[in-house]
């Protein structure tokens, strides 16, 4: 089967390719290349000894767009196209809106118009309201604090009402939770355009010399440390529920959320912490205010992945540092050196 991978040469869309072609799945990747380096496809290449087709092409255009379905035979989507900065979004959300509604709703009309009806989202823990208990369930109250997870919950509306509409449709929304690491090899990682919006960007940056110091932004949280706790899974881990969630669509129809995570909460200080131990390098930090809109604590509830999806984070804390050290202090300035 041949599975197109929008935003294909991005950070998740790129370990997901490599999960995908070492599962015996075909690849075609479509990608505009604004956030992202066509130099991680060649590196994906390199890592599976597999070529596949590359189309630098913007998912909206729809003309473009119906040229990949017609010089391949897709039968899976997975869509990791979009802007992704929660607070770019805030200061420009019309593109957000138009750019990541706009995406799915092309994808969805060309999908139907070539008999393809099986849809894998890339969503995200942002979807869920900050006053449900942890760890989060597929289940509990969803709502966004701005534009970009607002995106993600419309997506996910407009994937349901499509599945409504059409019985063959299956959709799979995999709501993300942390994803770090980098693919054991070193050769793809996390690269972030301009300042980036993630902690371990942030934490190998710092260690390789490109920041000064780190900060730690909350240090008066009701946590053990007093700094936030997130659930950080490793890229590949995520990568492989992506190959997981195809088996899925395959009997079933219909629209389903479903948390990718490790249901294990990490600090900000044990991460770094733990970064330090694996790899032996310090990283100066300072502590700094509370950031608007962030929260104690985010974990996910991981028991529906396992019931359907068959799927398990196995990666470590240890892995996920080693990892990313790995990738960045073989490209200290990422893909463009």
């Amino acid at each position: 089967m041949n599975v197109l991978v929008t935003g294909g040469a991005g950070f998740v869309g790129t370990h997901t390719a490599v999960a995908l072609l070492e599962g015996g799945y075909g690849v075609v990747v479509a990608d505009n290349l604004i956030n992202s380096n066509v130099a991680a496809l060649d590196r994906v290449k390199r890592i599976t000894g597999r070529d596949f087709p590359f189309y630098r092409i913007d998912v909206r255009d729809q003309p473009a767009l119906e040229t990949v379905f017609a010089e391949h035979e897709i039968g899976c989507v997975m869509h990791f196209a979009g802007l992704k900065a929660v607070g770019e979004s805030v200061d420009i959300p019309l593109d957000y809106y138009e750019n990541n509604l706009n995406t799915t709703l092309t994808l969805l009309r060309v999908m139907k118009k070539s008999g393809v009806n099986k849809f894998i989202f890339s969503s995200s823990a942002t979807v869920y309201s900050q006053d449900n208990a942890m760890p989060l369930t597929e289940d509990g109250r969803t709502g966004c604090t701005n534009p970009y997870g607002w995106t993600k919950f419309m997506c996910e509306q407009i994937l349901r009402d499509a599945a409504c509409a059409d019985k063959n449709l299956s959709a799979v929304l995999l709501r993300y939770f942390n994803p770090i690491g980098a693919h054991e090899s070193g050769l793809i990682g996390e690269d972030p355009r301009g300042i980036p919006n993630n902690l371990m960007p942030l934490i190998v940056q710092t260690a390789i010399g490109r920041r000064g110091q780190l900060s730690v932004y909350g240090g008066d949280y009701e946590t053990p440390d007093g700094s936030g706790v997130r659930d950080y899974i490793h890229v590949m881990d995520l990568a492989e529920g992506h190959v997981a969630a195809i088996e899925y669509c395959a009997g079933h129809s219909g629209a389903e959320a479903i948390n990718l995570g490790t249901g294990r909460g990490t600090s900000v200080l044990e991460l770094i912490s733990a970064f330090e131990q694996a790899t032996g390098v310090s990283v100066p930090r300072v502590m700094a205010p509370r950031r608007p809109g962030d929260v104690a604590e985010l974990l996910a509830g991981t028991q529906k992945a396992e019931r359907l999806l068959g799927w398990k984070a196995k990666r470590g804390i240890p892995e996920m540092c080693a990892d990313s050290w790995r990738w960045q202090s073989n490209n200290p300035m990422g893909y463009q050196a």
